[in-house]
């Protein structure tokens, strides 16, 4: 009775003489090593468990760009088209230095070389920088003799085309090398080959005399200077130099007067007549 009296505390209570105690619980199953233990409780959404499985990334796994992204064809491809700008570039850097470089054992040995790439795009002049800079305007100007068809003949005004090549110049942002150079480098070479009585000296005097002659025929074509009957006979050039006006603040002094070179009358050949250069 006393047992059954004492409930569920009898079966935990000390035994009794002779009667059995309780069995001690089974030891369960083991948890396998992979699951996650019971202090540390899997998160909810398993995005931590996915990030500490996934290996660190390097610098080198994001997206590529530029050039690295582009296939291995085109990477080449590229890497060929930078190798030759760049070969170009030192080319044209090697031939400006040997073109303004003073003379010596590479610059005379390919000179043609030199020339041929220089002109007439990349000529250099350095006047500008030189210890006297050039402190004149000169001016080309021409006039012609006109023949008409009824024999008889009138003489055109001066054509100052030194000022319509300044004036198609102005504003223009890429202006040609004829509108720049041509006129220029045709009277420097007359001047240069000629004496101050217009006589020629060396032999390229009568080669000057024929380049200026025809490029003033051609600029009087395009001027209409003939008319429509007329066929231009003679031409005559002339400069007007006149001495740059030194800054207000300089105190220097220069004469306003113009100085005009004249040249002879040149009778043009029958081809040239009409404008040809033939």
């Amino acid at each position: 009775m006393d047992a059954q009296d004492k409930g569920s505390d009898a079966r935990h209570g000390p035994a009794e003489p002779g009667v059995p105690g309780p069995r001690a619980p089974l030891p369960g199953p083991a948890a396998p090593a992979d699951e996650p233990s019971a202090a540390e409780p899997p998160s909810p959404d398993g995005k931590e468990t996915a990030a500490a499985e996934q290996p660190p990334r390097g610098p080198s796994d994001g997206p590529r760009t530029g050039v690295a992204a582009l296939s291995l064809r085109y990477q080449i491809g590229a890497a060929l088209a930078l190798a030759v700008v760049a070969v170009a570039v030192c080319v044209h850097l090697g031939m400006t230095f040997l073109h303004v470089a003073p003379p010596n054992t590479v610059s005379k040995k390919h000179s043609g070389t030199i020339s041929d790439w220089i002109y007439p795009e990349f000529e250099q002049n350095w006047k500008l920088f030189a210890p006297n800079p050039l402190q004149q305007n000169v001016s080309v100007q021409v006039r012609a003799e006109i023949r008409t068809p009824d024999g008889g003949s009138r003489t055109t005004g001066w054509y100052d085309l030194s000022a319509r090549d300044g004036r198609a110049i102005d504003g223009n942002p890429a202006p040609s090398h004829t509108q720049q150079n041509e006129l220029r480098r045709a009277w420097d070479f007359y001047v240069s080959t000629h004496d101050d009585d217009n006589r020629p000296v060396g032999l390229r005097g009568a080669l000057s005399e024929s380049y200026l002659r025809r490029i003033m025929v051609m600029r009087l074509d395009r001027a209409d200077a003939a008319g429509r009957d007329g066929e231009v006979a003679r031409v005559q050039v002339r400069s007007r130099t006149t001495q740059v006006p030194p800054p207000s603040w300089s105190g220097e002094k220069a004469s306003d007067k113009a100085v005009h070179r004249v040249l002879p009358w040149w009778l043009l050949p029958e081809d040239e007549t009409r404008g040809g250069i033939g």
